[in-house]
């Protein structure tokens, strides 16, 4: 059996990758107990795998038909095709085969349970990760918060107190930092095995493309920002600007949401949605959140973005030195001032009685004021799609509708003929003519003309709305009734077609039989001629 000149790799059931041409070379025991190392006969015999199972190498190519490892996500070795292509050489024992078979079958529901094991282990470390985001954010607000108290009214008096309070609550960001950067590493590395399992990879270097590579370093970063410990009293804008990237951690909230969705943890839902070639992502989720729950989705990211907002707001326009001297400036900007700012600020009312100072200040207010744009937008579009009718409820005011304008047609047709009736009677059937009463039945004749016009017009716009709402399992069932029709006239014309061809056959035969028929007619009446004349 001749190999081809650029022999492609092949894996194995236990998701090993080789050359055809270097395992010939390796099965070289003989089946019938000959000397190892005897090359290929020219008559390809059996030969026999390492586990001690015998086939044939023309099957055992044909059974090597699994993608390397450079194919698509989601492709693995074929178990089907390989206990269905298995063909032993006569004398070979079945039990080897099966065998052979059940090893693989175990191999296929070990990669199912591993590949089920890092599903959850990967769930886990996104908790995790989030908890320590959480918890090094909730940090970093208490460690400002201890600054503001310490700075408003006892700065002279416990400064080195505040200063090893806020070590401390600094060296526990940095821990929590750390810990959160191995969570990600640890994460990246469940989806790297991940690849390898769901595309029979054994080399983790092939799953490392740019993009992956660029997503760790990034998520690395982010995670990574904060304001470190040391030195205590470090450039007061710089340490502001690490404090509120922090905030950037929270990314996280739609990783989560994506591993604990039902729709990604049912195997069902991700089977039709990769079918429809639809990616369960975080866009995914949050575009099914904002389809089932639109009002709860909006109010908890408008409170949660305001809530943000406003301590950033205060953080960046809270002066120490101006704190410590106990001036208003320092005390306009609490808390609730920068909800009240960043509330208006939300809604574009702007009264003007607080204005930020700094330009971090003004930039959260230029965010805010994008913000509530857009959710304004987002709130009137779901208010809208709330107040609009359900086409059951369509059904019904277009059938209401419907019926109210006949009644109002017919009235109108009738006060037509009413008034044609008065008029013709008050001018024709009368021997005084009144003309006042006859123009008092014109207006109300031309009155009824009017109402019979608009409510045609009515109608007839009543109509192409009603055309424009297509219902769609009516359509459907329609046309599944032509479809039927259509297949049993069909068989009904192909059954007419087949007794047409038989008969069509009868005659045939009866033309093919005809001449035969012809001559034992006019043989038997030659042998009556000649009986008769010798008879006279």
């Amino acid at each position: 059996m001749a190999l081809p000149t650029k022999t492609p790799a092949y894996c194995f059931p236990n998701g090993s990758i080789t050359d055809p041409r270097s395992l010939l070379r390796r099965m070289d025991c003989s089946p019938s107990g000959s000397t190892a190392g005897s090359a290929l006969p020219t008559k390809t015999p059996a030969y026999c795998f390492p586990n001690g199972s015998i086939t044939d190498p023309r099957s055992l190519l044909r059974r090597m038909d699994c993608s390397p490892s450079g194919s698509t996500a989601g492709s693995v070795c074929s178990m089907e095709r390989t206990s269905r292509s298995s063909m032993a050489i006569p004398g070979t024992s079945s039990n080897l085969l099966t065998k052979e078979v059940k090893q693989t079958q175990a191999h296929a529901s070990y990669r199912l349970g591993f590949r089920r094991s890092l599903f959850e282990k990967r769930k886990r470390l996104s908790d995790y990760a989030m908890l320590f985001s959480v918890i090094g954010i909730v940090i970093m607000i208490v460690n400002y918060e201890i600054l503001f108290f310490f700075t408003r009214s006892m700065y002279s008096e416990y400064k080195d107190t505040s200063d090893l309070v806020s070590v401390v609550l600094m060296c526990l960001i940095s821990l929590s930092t750390f810990i959160l950067v191995v969570l990600i590493i640890a994460y990246h590395a469940r989806e790297i095995q991940l690849f390898m399992v769901d595309n029979c990879v054994e080399d983790w270097q092939i799953a490392m493309t740019w993009e992956r590579i660029a997503q760790i370093v990034s998520e690395v970063i982010v995670c990574s920002i904060h304001r470190p410990p040391f030195p205590v009293h470090m450039n007061k804008d710089l340490a502001l600007a690490c404090n509120i990237l922090m905030f950037a951690r929270l990314y996280l909230i739609g990783r989560v949401m994506l591993l604990h969705s039902k729709l990604f943890t049912d195997a069902s839902s991700r089977s039709i949605g990769a079918l429809n070639r639809i990616n369960f992502n975080t866009r995914f989720v949050i575009k099914t959140l904002m389809t089932i729950c639109p009002g709860t989705v909006l109010m908890v990211v408008t409170v949660t973005f305001w809530f943000i907002a406003s301590w950033v707001l205060r953080a960046c326009e809270y002066n120490e030195e101006e704190a410590a001297l106990d001036v208003d400036v320092g005390d306009s900007f609490t808390f609730l001032n920068s909800m009240w700012l960043v509330g208006i600020t939300f809604f574009a009312i702007g009264y003007g009685d607080m204005i930020p100072y700094t330009y971090c200040g003004k930039g959260v207010c230029i965010l805010c004021g994008l913000m509530g744009a857009g959710c304004t937008a987002m709130v009137v579009a779901v208010l809208a799609r709330k107040l609009e009718l359900t086409r059951a409820e369509k059904h019904v005011h277009n059938f209401m509708m419907d019926n109210q304008l006949n009644k109002r047609l017919k009235n109108a047709a009738s006060n037509v003929l009413r008034e044609t009736w008065f008029i013709y009677k008050n001018t024709k059937l009368t021997k005084k003519v009144n003309q006042s009463t006859i123009r008092n039945h014109q207006r109300l004749f031309l009155r009824a003309i009017h109402t019979l016009r608009k409510t045609k017009i009515s109608q007839r716009k009543l109509f192409d709305q009603a055309n424009q709402m297509v219902d769609m399992a009516k359509t459907q069932d329609t046309i599944s009734e032509i479809y039927d029709g259509l297949n049993s006239n069909q068989e009904v014309l192909e059954n007419r077609i087949e007794k047409l061809e038989e008969r069509l056959d009868n005659i045939n035969q009866q033309l093919t039989s005809l001449p035969n028929q012809i001559v034992e007619a006019l043989r038997r009446s030659n042998e009556i001629d000649a009986g008769s004349v010798v008879g006279q």
